[in-house]
């Protein structure tokens, strides 16, 4: 029985890191993301559970997010042309990627 509980120990753990990095990731980030229109359509979206590639196509470089069903908000990140950024996927509840946008940053 002690294998099982030494298993089920290292899931939790597991899981309680990824999601505490997770965390400070966002809270470390010093700004808030603000959106203010869609991407242009030089700026492409790749989706998935786990990830969103976003890649400007565009001559200049894009200030972007994403944006989520469920509201949630993520950091802006600066891709200069012909850059792939990297947002969080869609997960695996029951939410969406519903696109990318340009933003600005204002301070909390």
């Amino acid at each position: 029985m002690k294998p099982i509980k030494r298993s089920i120990n290292r899931v939790v753990i597991a899981a309680s890191a990824t999601a505490l990095a997770c965390f400070t990731q966002v809270i470390a980030v010093g700004s808030v993301a603000v959106a203010a229109e869609a991407a242009p359509s030089c700026v492409q979206l790749s989706t998935s559970w786990r990830y969103t590639f976003v890649t400007n196509g565009c001559t200049s470089a894009q200030r972007v997010t994403v944006e989520y069903r469920d509201g949630t908000t993520v950091p802006c990140r600066d891709a200069e042309p012909g850059a792939t950024v990297t947002f969080p996927g869609y997960g695996t509840g029951d939410n969406e990627v519903l696109g990318a946008a340009l933003c600005s940053t204002v301070s909390p």
